[in-house]
């Protein structure tokens, strides 16, 4: 890591965060224009289970949300990693992959049994996702939604995300 320092957000970055999510998503080709509202409406509902920022010099330049999800055979201890932004003038300097590393270390501390994904299989695949076949998200191209097993056996059946995700 270089020139970034990664921590929790605090109470008072909600606005900063979600405008460096719009920043991030402005030009991004697989949006719904939804991302820089997600985390606040994971927060207001209570379902924002791990918020990382990276900042530098003082400025946001990178923030990883993660949220509980459900799994209809009712295996508990998940979780859904986005929206996960980067600012554009910083991207291609690791900040998103470090912010994901911290924000899966995180997770497996505080006992979660698995983390799934909805994204670039090339990407994540650096953090240990992979497509599971048993484990379904409806509407995306299956081979994009990848999970990541820590604990126990990988769950078999749909996952919902928080209702923020729309």
């Amino acid at each position: 890591m270089s020139g970034w320092s990664i921590r929790s957000e605090r109470p008072d970055e909600a606005a900063a965060i979600a405008a460096l999510t719009a920043a991030a998503f402005h030009r991004a080709p697989h949006t719904d224009g939804t991302e820089a509202t997600i985390a606040g409406r994971l927060r207001d509902a209570g379902a924002l289970a791990l918020s990382l920022v990276a900042e530098a010099d003082g400025l946001l330049v990178g923030h990883v949300a993660f949220s509980p999800v459900a799994i209809s055979d009712g295996t508990a201890g998940w979780y859904g990693l986005g929206p996960v932004s980067v600012l554009p003038s910083r991207q291609g300097e690791g900040i998103g992959s470090e912010v994901i590393r911290e924000g899966l270390a995180r997770l497996r501390q505080l006992g979660a049994r698995g983390c799934v994904v909805l994204g670039e299989p090339a990407f994540y695949r650096r953090f240990g996702f992979e497509h599971e076949p048993q484990i379904a998200y409806p509407d995306p191209p299956p081979k994009y939604f990848q999970c990541v097993v820590w604990r126990g056996p990988a769950p078999r059946g749909e996952v919902s995300y928080a209702s923020a995700f729309g």
